[in-house]
């Protein structure tokens, strides 16, 4: 039962978001046409209860207009959609492999960095506002980074991996992978947040978790048309904007340039061109030239 409800809440929330706003009566007659309703409008008490569930579980807020539309609050952030579409997914996913069983042999999935053990530590310090103390095999270093003294201002998944970003003591800055981190405890040393201080201010015009203090660039790459209908599907940045020609999209996007977005593009590999600025040209050149280099004796 407690299965069958959470696939309710996943069906009323991806009906909302995909509609915008919509009524009651438009919202009971596609939940009539599902199998949970078993051919009846859904009472104005079980949604309400639905929407009280929902913003539990998932954090989502449905709120609604004076003129009786619902929708899905975003809070002017495009990372509380993310957030929102993520959770649901994920939920979605794991319904459907229990259904379908893990013993058919029929699923495959990733073997991804498990940040498991670490991440309600994480979770539990900034619910408190607490430091944490750690140690950390970072891939540069010969020998882990013993007794680190941190305070974890946000979470962010990455390529499959959870990382933590904050404040390092004695030091600026800092993002750290938790699959790096080998020893975490919760500490009694409280932090306080910035005032005002937001995701989007360290992550709101870059490509991955390398945040940088360059300046917000107007990045505009050339595609071909397939390439397009895979940036379409899955935006590179939620910046982006796309013309649409004939044989080829332009896309733009507003972006500071970052290790993680030279790796992007190269990635694609022919599919693009870089048209601007000439400052990500050059390093996706020198990136082009060293692969080459690489190869030199072959060619």
């Amino acid at each position: 039962m407690a299965k069958d409800k959470i696939s309710r809440y996943i069906w009323i929330v991806d009906t909302i978001l995909k509609h915008g706003k919509i009524s009651k009566n438009d919202l009971n007659e596609l939940w009539m046409k599902t199998p949970y309703s078993g051919g009846n409008p859904m009472a104005d008490r079980t949604f309400y209860k639905y929407r009280r569930a929902i913003e539990e579980t998932f954090s989502i807020e449905i709120l609604c207009t004076k003129d009786g539309y619902y929708w899905i609050d975003s809070k002017d952030s495009p990372y509380v959609r993310q957030f929102a579409e993520w959770t649901l997914n994920n939920s979605a996913t794991t319904n459907m492999i229990q259904e379908l069983g893990t013993s058919s042999g029929r699923v495959q999935i990733e073997d991804i960095p498990s940040a498991r053990e670490f991440l309600p530590i994480v979770s539990e310090a900034m619910k408190k506002n607490h430091k944490v103390v750690f140690t950390y095999a970072g891939f540069a270093r010969s020998r882990p980074e013993v007794g680190i003294l941190f305070s974890p201002y946000y979470l962010k998944l990455y390529k499959q991996r959870w990382y933590m970003f904050g404040k390092k003591n004695g030091g600026g800055l800092r993002t750290y992978a938790l699959d790096r981190v080998t020893e975490m405890e919760v500490t009694d040393n409280k932090f306080l947040m910035p005032m005002g201080m937001t995701m989007d201010d360290f992550f709101g015009h870059i490509v991955g978790i390398t945040s940088s203090k360059a300046e917000v660039r107007d990045v505009v790459i050339q595609t071909t048309s397939t390439r397009a209908k895979y940036l379409r599907a899955l935006p590179l940045h939620h910046s982006q904007q796309e013309e649409v020609h004939d044989f080829y999209s332009i896309f733009h996007y507003q972006l500071k340039i970052n290790y993680e977005l030279v790796s992007e593009l190269m990635a694609m590999g022919p599919d693009i061109i870089v048209v601007s600025p000439r400052e990500l040209q050059v390093m996706l050149i020198e990136r082009l030239r060293g692969t080459l280099d690489n190869y030199r004796e072959l060619m």
